[in-house]
C-alpha cells in the first residue's frame, strides 16, 4: 500500500493560551510527522516558539521557547527522525510574538502496516 504524504500550512501562529492546532484537528489514526519547520516572518525582531503534542495525559513539549532569529527558520525534525502521533493526539504551536511565525508540518497520514 502506498503511503499518503500530506502537509499542513499555518500562517501567523497564535500567541494566545488557546494555541494554534498545526496538525488537522486531532490525529484520527497513527500518523508519522516527518517535518516541522517554523519561519520567523517578523520584520525586525527574533521570536520564540513552543511546539507540543496534547493528549488526555497533558502537554508533551517537542520544543519550548525556542529562539528563531529575524529572517531565520527552525527545523524541529531532521536526519530521518519522526514523531508518531496516535489517535486523539493534537499537535500545537504557540508563538512568543503575534503575527510573526509561520509553520509547515509534513506527515504521513494513516501509516500502513
Amino acid at each position: 500500500m502506498a503511503q499518503d504524504f500530506e502537509r499542513k500550512l499555518t500562517a501567523n501562529v497564535s500567541t494566545a493560551d488557546v494555541t494554534t492546532d498545526i496538525l488537522h484537528g486531532a490525529s484520527d489514526s497513527d500518523d508519522a510527522v516527518v517535518g516541522i519547520r517554523f519561519a520567523n516572518t517578523h520584520a525586525t525582531d527574533a521570536v520564540t516558539v513552543d511546539c507540543y503534542i496534547r493528549n488526555a495525559g497533558g502537554n508533551y513539549y517537542i520544543v519550548k521557547a525556542a529562539p528563531i532569529p529575524q529572517g531565520g527558520s527552525l527545523e524541529l525534525i531532521d536526519g530521518g527522525s519522526k514523531i508518531v502521533m496516535q489517535s486523539g493526539d493534537v499537535l500545537y504551536a504557540k508563538a512568543g510574538t503575534a503575527s510573526s511565525v509561520d509553520c509547515i508540518v509534513s506527515y504521513v497520514d494513516a501509516i500502513s502496516t
